[in-house]
């Protein structure tokens, strides 16, 4: 199926790396305008520029930091400025952060609360008021399987997950009357920027193509690790008019590692 975002605008967030550039990348190839936001400003624009140089598309990056309420606000009043309208919003920024209950500060408590979930109700109660005037609007916001299953030592992230699914579910409801669909990804393990830092913190007695290949094989009942192209196609179709029935959902992109459908 050939997705057709044309005339379509947008906005990624952690969108310089993993699975935040591969689906800027696949919304370019697809005809719409994106807005890459991401902290490192270098970085950020070099993805901009190499994902307009692969697909001809109006890209544009930004250095905002997500958890930061006015980096927020004026990094999407640029984007407006720039591209008049955001008609796609994937909240995609965050890490993995997980310890005993016990051990984890206020501090850290309210960064991930601030990164993972305020950063997208920020964004959405920016982007919701476009979306219902123009009666069409995509969101995706990615979480991970443990917002489904959360397990003992997943905290913070599995808490912030949980609620941003609940979030998700909330939205879709508002939105529904106006055409605004809203969808979780609950992610597993897919080959991302976080994989390799993960290996990079291993003693590398394997190369990371081994060494996702044997964690693929041990922990993934497909056998594999996701690749985010897989991620992004899906992202695509969903914030296409293909597939405009879908909304309030949670999928999970995991090859079944989940226990939760």
């Amino acid at each position: 199926m050939i997705v057709d975002l044309s005339g379509r605008v947008a906005l990624v967030t952690g969108g310089s790396k993993g699975l935040g550039y591969a689906m800027a990348q696949k919304f370019a190839a697809s005809g719409a305008a994106v807005c890459l936001f991401a902290r490192n400003e270098d970085e950020v624009k070099a993805a901009a520029a190499t994902i307009a140089a692969e697909t001809g598309a109006s890209v544009m990056g930004l250095s905002c930091d997500v958890s930061d309420a006015d980096q927020v606000e004026s990094g999407f009043s640029a984007t407006i400025a720039q591209f008049g309208q955001v008609d796609i919003l994937v909240n995609n920024a965050g890490f993995a952060k997980a310890g005993r209950f016990e051990t984890i500060t206020d501090e850290e408590w309210q960064y991930d609360f601030d990164l993972k979930l305020m950063a997208a109700v920020r964004l959405c109660r920016l982007a919701f008021p476009g979306m219902k005037e123009r009666r069409w609007g995509r969101i995706i916001n990615m979480l991970n399987t443990l917002a489904k299953t959360p397990a003992r030592g997943t905290a913070p992230t599995s808490v912030t997950r949980a609620a941003g699914m609940a979030l998700t579910k909330v939205l879709a409801g508002e939105g529904a009357p106006h055409n605004v669909l809203v969808n979780g990804f609950n992610i597993g393990l897919i080959k991302s920027d976080q994989i390799r830092r993960a290996w990079d913190r291993s003693d590398k007695a394997m190369t990371f193509d081994e060494f996702v290949a044997d964690a693929g094989a041990k922990n993934v009942p497909l056998g594999r690790y996701g690749e985010a192209e897989e991620c992004a196609n899906l992202a695509a179709l969903l914030c296409s008019d293909d597939c405009g029935f879908v909304s309030g959902t949670a999928i999970n992109i995991d090859g079944n590692m989940s226990p939760a459908m």
